[in-house]
């Protein structure tokens, strides 16, 4: 009689053994399909985001295209697209910094200004950018050595490439730099130049910017430039500039926002030719909180 009980009693245990065992490996199975559920439906949102954006950007482009005179400086372009209304920011790409040509001193006040690091550490990492770019060559063991071309920055991510820069530093670089430019000498028209870089040539001075900014967002002429470092501006003609970034940020689901970059070259090639070419593209989602 004990002997039944005892085995009956073990059979018991195995039996709630079982089934607390067949619990856990339900509720790890449901937690795992609720994770790919919230996953895939991130990924769905931010595509759709993605393709609102690229729409967004497209029929601000054309709305560019059909300007009877190119406007100098940065524009607001409205669009509705889905029934959303979208506003595309337009920027002269020669409002920013050139990777491939800004002298260390530029890169020196970017990495201060809009990066926050001290003044030693921030001309040595702007040294490190400058022979990065500059002394190494393209490696290829099967081209002679007079044929190596000197590398440069294709895309704002190159930075990931300098030792140093880690992504969050290269987050707050991107919006400011381009790849793209060339023939400006390194130097930034402030006329179309984002506030993030006009803060960068006034080493800061926030007086400075807001001053600028007020002038010349209300049209009017010979807005005062005194305060940027002379060495570091251009004052080009941005009206033809053929390259820009447009700039637009869509509301996704879950309190988030997609901010998309797409940098293009209008009117390039001639009159076959396409009306613009994409030469890049950037995205982050954010917070729409801005965090």
């Amino acid at each position: 009689m004990n002997a039944r009980r005892a085995a009956a009693g073990m059979a018991l245990i195995a039996v709630l053994w079982i089934v607390a065992a067949l619990s856990l490996l339900v509720l790890g199975v449901s937690g795992s399909v609720r994770e790919q559920i919230r996953t895939v439906g991130q990924a769905r949102d931010q595509i759709q985001g993605q393709a609102l954006a690229e729409a967004a950007v497209a029929l601000a482009l054309q709305q560019l295209l059909v300007q009877p005179e190119r406007v100098a400086g940065t524009q607001h372009l409205s669009v509705d697209y889905a029934g959303l209304a979208l506003d595309v920011e337009a920027t002269p790409l020669d409002g920013l910094i050139s990777l491939n040509d800004a002298p260390p001193e530029l890169l020196s006040a970017l990495l201060q200004v809009a990066a926050g690091l001290p003044a030693g550490p921030a001309e040595t990492l702007a040294a490190a950018i400058v022979e990065w770019r500059d002394t190494q060559p393209e490696l290829d063991i099967t081209d002679h050595p007079d044929a190596r071309q000197q590398r440069r920055f294709e895309a704002p991510e190159d930075l990931l490439l300098v030792p140093g820069v880690d992504y969050g530093l290269y987050a707050r670089l991107a919006p400011l730099v381009s790849a793209d430019l060339a023939g400006t000498g390194g130097r930034v028209n402030p006329a179309t130049a984002p506030a993030g870089v006009l803060a960068v040539l006034a080493q800061g001075d926030a007086s400075v910017v807001a001053r600028y900014l007020g002038q010349r967002d209300s049209g009017q002429p010979g807005a005062d430039i005194s305060g940027f470092n002379a060495e570091l501006i251009s004052e080009s003609d941005s009206a033809s500039f053929p390259l820009y970034r447009m700039r637009v940020a869509v509301t996704l689901e879950a309190g988030k926002m997609l901010h998309f970059a797409q940098d293009v070259a209008l009117g390039v090639g001639g009159q076959n030719a396409a009306p613009w070419r994409v030469i890049g593209h950037h995205s982050q989602i954010v917070s729409s909180s801005g965090g």
